[in-house]
């Protein structure tokens, strides 16, 4: 037996295997890549860095890490394939020596609302099986400690074959499950406002149904007019109408010659509506919900979630509701405590599990918090959770920005998590912003030198102290750091919290500043966006931009998100004598081959789809007979494809003036988003870009008081003062801005400073000091007081 063997540097013979260990990628064009050609170094920690939209997740996650999954999809046989994602192949040239790669993304958790941090971290499934073997009474089995198991029970005859013979027998079955019968295991029950379902003085014909998307030419109206009199206002109606309007059981019915099932509108509502979580709908639905229903925990389970059986078992007093209710740190010493041989290797596994959520600075949370009240930074930890005791070694593991939503405090430790993946012998890669992160790297790949279309070529690859003296956008901007501000506005008022107790306040009262530029921070876990979104935000005259991601299709884009299209489209049908409708590709002016979309999908199956350019409009989305009507010498498809800044010129002034597409264009300049062209797909932006998007569409909305919740997220270091600039313009103008960061330049250019802490969970949700950041840093008296006068240098 041979083996193939290489010289190496010193002149030794190694195995030819040792010698792959470089990922090579040779001319990448993934999305705005130009060509890319870069070498990874493997089990090293490698950080991409560049401006946002410079095209660091293009590189890393849209050619690295999908050709690997890609690649290791296609070696599970082709029926198991067809139940799998599938997934296009990078448009690269070359990818070569790629290994397993592990993506934890920014990607907020599912918001279903039977999703919990326990369901998604498989913590609930074993602490369920700890309450069935060691639990009393003893119920049954694991089920009948879950949430989403209900209790059901039948009996019948059942008939079959048997030698030759058909026989009947009866049988009988019996589930046992957790489930609360009365929430059905959400924990919450509704209580709707009847009059904001429907206006009693109008008939259907008129509108009466004032829900979203129930219009009275539409399906609904008629299914509702086949059963209830149309013409007639809804007070009029018979107590037996009033009954089948708003309460009807489900049938079968005919309308106009189609089977359709009729409901009620209450049940049709609970049902259509109010069974998807309140923070996954689109703003106008979220907006009736908001109005028309209020929540309430579920006064049988007292939002547990689990029936009186389930929550009746305990193991040395406690119950499963208790444990899932406690903070992970606590259940984490709690489980360690039990001691049984018969389930040792079960708790030894539970334990460990809630010991990497202490670890990697989830302790606060519990295993009850629904999943969808997660920050970006807090699931992304929580995705992490499974891959701290893996044995698994030489796995590409990637990540898109960790330290987003940490405390400059927890941010040591998540730089020792990334450290100790990578010395078992794993290749780490980073997408990150954040100075403290790209410190530790071993390698550094610096993309740009802008966004975009100006972006998407590597400037810079090599060492941390290289990149210093690279002279690119990073390299200078590397060392940055703020000054405190010599003078501090004063406020006009301020909006008081009293008593605040949401999550784990501890009955705070402070009073936030108006006029000013207001900082509320804290260590991760101490109750900052408690305090802000659970005491500010649902105030009048208050407009909130959460952390939520934007929902959208591949149709949408800048254009339609801002609401910028619509002022566009007048103007074109105002300016040719048509209808506004013609120019809408997702409506009548839609290219009639493609629909549209710009390009056609062929489905493959198992195999990625293959998506080709409609040879009829040629990618343009628009019907031939659109493009000839013409504005400011621009057709349409024309328009859409201008980035922000020429558009902002062409509706600012001349033929095409528009003062309201002028407004919404001048705020995407504002927010840094110049470079965007209107027409961009959604699908195709960054997580940073996609947070600014969101701030410049919300920038427009009438409010005194504008809540932020960290929106230096995805920023760039030299992105930063851009952002600063933006907020003092937004105070100047008279409005307040109320701020939750933890990035210290926004802490530095403050006029008000509330720090909460002083820890994580139930060790936070106090205010630990009030005041300005001069005086912040002159006490030193809190983490981010010590934090913030080493990044000052006082």
């Amino acid at each position: 037996m041979t083996t193939t063997t290489r010289t190496g540097a010193q002149g030794e013979t190694l195995p030819l295997a040792d010698s792959h260990d470089l990922i090579r990628v040779h001319g990448a064009r993934e999305n705005n890549l130009k060509d890319v050609s870069v070498d990874i170094p493997k089990r090293r920690l490698t950080v991409f860095t560049g401006v946002s939209g410079s095209g660091k997740s293009s590189l890393v996650f849209g050619t690295v890490a999908a050709e690997s999954q890609r690649m290791i999809n296609e070696t599970y046989s082709t029926f198991v394939q067809g139940f799998m994602p599938s997934l296009n192949r990078p448009d690269v040239d070359l990818l070569d020596g790629l290994t397993t790669a592990i993506v934890v993304d920014q990607e907020r958790l599912g918001a279903n609302p039977r999703s919990t941090v326990g369901t998604v971290t498989d913590a609930n499934a074993m602490l369920r099986i700890v309450f069935s073997r060691l639990g009393t009474p003893q119920i049954g089995s694991a089920q009948a400690f879950s949430f989403n198991v209900a209790s059901v029970s039948g009996a019948g005859a059942v008939t079959m074959e048997k030698g030759g013979k058909t026989v009947k027998e009866r049988r009988s079955f019996t589930v046992t499950g957790g489930m609360c019968p009365r929430c059905e295991g959400i924990g919450q029950v509704t209580d709707i406002d009847l009059s904001q379902l429907f206006d009693e003085d109008k008939t259907l014909l008129d509108g009466a149904i004032t829900v979203p998307g129930y219009t009275a030419d539409g399906w609904f109206g008629r299914i509702f007019g086949a059963v209830v009199p149309v013409d007639v206002p809804v007070r009029a109606f018979t107590a037996e109408q009033r009954q089948e309007f708003l309460y009807g059981e489900p049938r079968k019915i005919k309308v106009e010659g189609i089977n359709l099932t009729y409901e009620g509108l209450v049940p049709k509502i609970q049902k259509s509506i109010l069974s998807k979580d309140v923070g996954a709908m689109q703003p106008h639905v979220r907006a009736f919900v908001e109005r028309a229903v209020t929540f309430t925990d579920c006064p049988d389970c007292l939002g547990t979630r689990l029936n009186e059986a389930a929550r009746s078992v305990t193991v040395q007093g406690v119950s499963i509701a208790d444990a899932c209710a406690m903070q992970i740190s606590d259940l984490a010493a709690w489980v360690r405590g039990l001691s049984e041989p018969t389930v040792a290797p079960l708790l030894g596994s539970l334990g460990d599990t809630l010991d990497s959520f202490v670890e990697i600075g989830l302790g606060y949370l519990s295993l009850d918090r629904r999943s969808g009240t997660l920050s970006g930074g807090e699931s992304q930890r929580v995705k992490m959770i499974r891959h701290l005791g893996s044995s698994l070694t030489d796995v590409t593991y990637v990540f898109d920005e960790p330290t987003v939503g940490l405390h400059p405090h927890d941010i040591q430790r998540m730089n020792e998590l990334l450290l100790q993946l990578r010395d078992k012998g794993n290749t780490v890669l980073v997408v990150e912003h954040k100075p403290e992160t790209i410190a530790i790297a071993d390698h550094v790949v610096d993309l740009g030198p802008g966004a975009g279309s100006a972006g998407g070529q590597v400037m810079y690859e090599g060492t941390l102290e290289g990149l210093r003296a690279s002279g690119t956008l990073t390299g200078r901007h590397l060392d940055d750091r703020a000054s405190l501000k010599p003078a501090m506005r004063s406020s006009t008022g301020a909006l008081q919290v009293r008593g605040a107790r949401s999550h784990n306040l501890h009955d705070v009262d402070v009073d936030v500043p108006l006029g000013v530029l207001c900082v509320v921070t804290g260590v991760a876990g101490s109750g900052k966006s408690s305090l802000v979104h659970g005491s500010v935000a649902g105030r009048d005259g208050v407009v909130s931009i959460d952390q939520g991601a934007i929902k959208g299709s591949r149709r949408s884009n800048p254009a339609t998100y801002t609401g910028l299209l619509e002022p566009v489209r007048k103007a074109f049908a105002k300016a040719n004598g048509v209808k506004p409708a013609l120019f809408s590709a997702n409506s009548e002016g839609a290219c009639p081959a493609c629909n549209g979309a710009g390009v056609i999908y062929t489905d493959l199956a198992m195999m990625a789809g293959v998506a080709t350019t409609c040879e009829v409009c040629e990618g343009r989305r628009f019907d031939a007979s659109v493009l000839e009507y013409r504005l400011g010498g621009r057709d349409i498809s024309e328009v859409l494809a201008m980035p922000v800044t020429e558009a902002e010129q062409f509706f600012g002034s001349g033929e095409a003036r528009t003062p309201a597409a002028h407004t919404v264009l001048a705020r995407l300049v504002d927010v840094g988003l110049g470079y965007l062209t209107i027409g961009q797909p959604l699908t195709t932006l960054s997580g940073g870009e996609r947070q600014r998007l969101k701030l410049a569409t919300h920038m427009g909305e009438k409010g005194d008081v504008l809540v932020l919740d960290e929106p230096t997220s995805g920023l760039h270091l030299a992105d930063v003062q851009q952002l600063l600039a933006l907020l003092d313009r937004l105070v100047d103008s008279g409005k307040s801005v109320v701020v939750i960061e933890h990035h210290q330049a926004v802490m530095a250019h403050a006029d008000w400073i509330i720090d909460l802490g002083p820890g994580a969970g139930h060790d936070g949700g106090r205010v630990v000091f009030e005041g300005t950041p001069a005086d912040l840093v002159a006490q030193r008296s809190t983490l981010t007081g010590q934090h913030l006068a080493a990044y000052v240098g006082a």
